[in-house]
This record gives C-alpha cells, sequence and structure tokens, in this order.
C-alpha cells in the first residue's frame, strides 16, 4: 500500500515517488531561477514509456508556488563558505597604515601605503640579497649597505640599490592579507 491509500504493484509505487523526488527538484530548481520543463520527462514513467500521471500544468503550477520545505533548504552563500587564497598572510590589523610587515615565515614585506590598500614586496634586497630589516618612515630599509624602498611600489628610494624590490599580488580575506603570487 502506498501513501495515497491505493494498492498499485510495486514498479507504479516507485514511479510515484520519482515523481514526486522530480517535482521537488523541479521547485528548487525554480526557486534558483532555472527552468524545470527539462525535468518533466525525467520521471521513471517517462523511462519506461508509460504515460505520466503529472501533466506539464501540473509540473508547472507546482514549481511556481515552491514549498516552505524548499524554501528552507535552498543553498545561500555566505563568506563563511568562501575559501582563503593561498599562501602566506598576516593580520590587517598588524599592517600600520603609511607602514608595513616583515613576514618571518615568507619572504615578503606586506605594507599598507593608504588605508585599505595593500602590497607585498620580497624582503630581499636587490643590492646584495640580505634581508631587509625595517618598514619605517614609508621606507623599507636594508641594513646591509643603506638601502631604501618605497611601501607603495618597492622603488628605490636611497641607493646603492638600483633595482625595485620584486612586487607580489595580495588579495584580503577575513581579516587578513595574503601574498597570493
Amino acid at each position: 500500500m502506498t501513501e495515497l491509500g491505493d494498492q498499485r504493484p510495486a514498479h507504479e509505487a516507485a514511479s510515484a515517488t520519482s515523481r514526486r523526488t522530480v517535482l521537488r527538484a523541479a521547485g528548487l530548481l525554480a526557486l534558483t531561477g532555472t527552468g524545470a520543463a527539462a525535468l518533466a520527462g525525467c520521471s521513471a514513467d517517462a523511462e519506461t514509456g508509460a504515460p505520466s500521471a503529472t501533466s506539464a500544468a501540473e509540473t508547472t503550477a507546482s514549481t511556481a508556488s515552491p514549498s516552505p520545505t524548499a524554501d528552507a533548504t535552498s543553498p545561500k552563500p555566505s563568506a563563511s563558505q568562501a575559501k582563503a587564497p593561498n599562501g602566506p598572510s598576516v593580520a590587517t590589523s598588524k599592517v600600520p597604515v603609511g607602514g608595513g610587515v616583515i613576514l618571518a615565515d615568507a619572504d615578503y614585506v606586506v605594507t599598507q601605503p593608504s588605508k585599505g590598500s595593500y602590497k607585498a614586496f620580497s624582503k630581499i634586497c636587490t643590492h646584495q640579497g640580505c634581508p631587509v630589516a625595517s618598514v619605517e618612515n614609508s621606507s623599507i630599509h636594508c641594513n646591509c649597505h643603506g638601502s631604501e624602498y618605497s611601501i607603495a611600489d618597492g622603488s628605490v628610494t636611497n641607493p646603492p640599490a638600483t633595482k625595485p624590490l620584486a612586487e607580489s599580488k595580495t588579495a584580503v580575506f577575513q581579516g587578513k592579507v595574503y601574498v597570493t603570487g
């Protein structure tokens, strides 16, 4: 015996369940703006060639007013579902405006030349390969020979270095600045 209270052979009862499942899926697709007409031919009856008990008009009507269950189970995008970028990172709160941070566990300096604008540069001085030592007064300093670089674009602001620091891309995600490449 099925939910409907009538007696049908087992293969017909399974078809009714399959139609119900297809209609629920069509309702969910209607919520996302995808047409459900393509699903009308997906029931078990359509596979066996038997006529469907559900007309196209009934299918359209059932998808036009989705059930509360479909509404409650619809996936909703959220920030927690997004993935953090790959690469070394530092909390945005640790990078001062007009200054920067030298990452201890990666070969980068992350700077914030203006509020909300983050940059990343190689922390290896282009003069003789020493790691830079500090970020002060809007400059990245190398103590080996006195070279200095701009926190805005990595350009040389004080020789003996002649080449700028290599810049890398950054991405801000959930309160962190990531060096992405």
